[in-house]
């Protein structure tokens, strides 16, 4: 995926999820749920404000930070060697921080469902996604297995 594609991607999602926060915020109780148990139950809230609009500031913010980080990765040179997985791993991981956010409205708007059995198998995906990538990953110091061995060479890295 190319890195325009891939920002354009992430653009539309931050400024969806924060046109479904202003539309939806008027109907939205003053407390939202925020935050649900395993077996599915609500277990934290917000205040209104925050619980509409934390996912897209934390979308924003991520976005962000992925751009940044190939350019202060002391070995950003390796990063032309894996920026096609890359650019698609951060438009993964907002899809899936869009799809928790959408979830997230869906359920305070009155629509009660098991939280955990929309999520889980998503964050199932998600993992098996992250893994077939990290096989692509050329050594730097923010995606991959990163310990002291395997920042220090090549062959390790590549072995881990």
């Amino acid at each position: 995926m190319q890195t325009k594609t891939s920002i354009n991607i992430i653009v539309i999602l931050i400024l969806i999820s924060f046109g479904i926060g202003v539309y939806f915020y008027p109907q939205l109780p003053e407390r939202i749920a925020s935050h649900w148990n395993v077996l599915g139950e609500v277990d934290g809230y917000m205040s209104k404000f925050w619980g509409v609009f934390l996912f897209p500031i934390i979308l924003l913010g991520i976005s962000l930070l992925f751009l940044i980080l190939p350019k202060i990765d002391p070995l950003k040179k390796n990063f032309v060697g894996f920026k096609k997985y890359y650019n698609a791993l951060m438009v993964f991981i907002s899809a899936f921080l869009f799809y928790i956010y959408t979830l997230t409205i869906v359920w305070n708007m009155g629509i009660v469902f098991n939280m955990t059995q929309f999520i889980i198998p998503v964050m199932g995906i998600l993992f098996f996604y992250i893994g077939t990538i990290l096989e692509h990953m050329k050594r730097n110091w923010f995606v991959g297995i990163r310990t002291p061995w395997t920042l220090s060479s090549d062959l390790v890295w590549d072995k881990g």
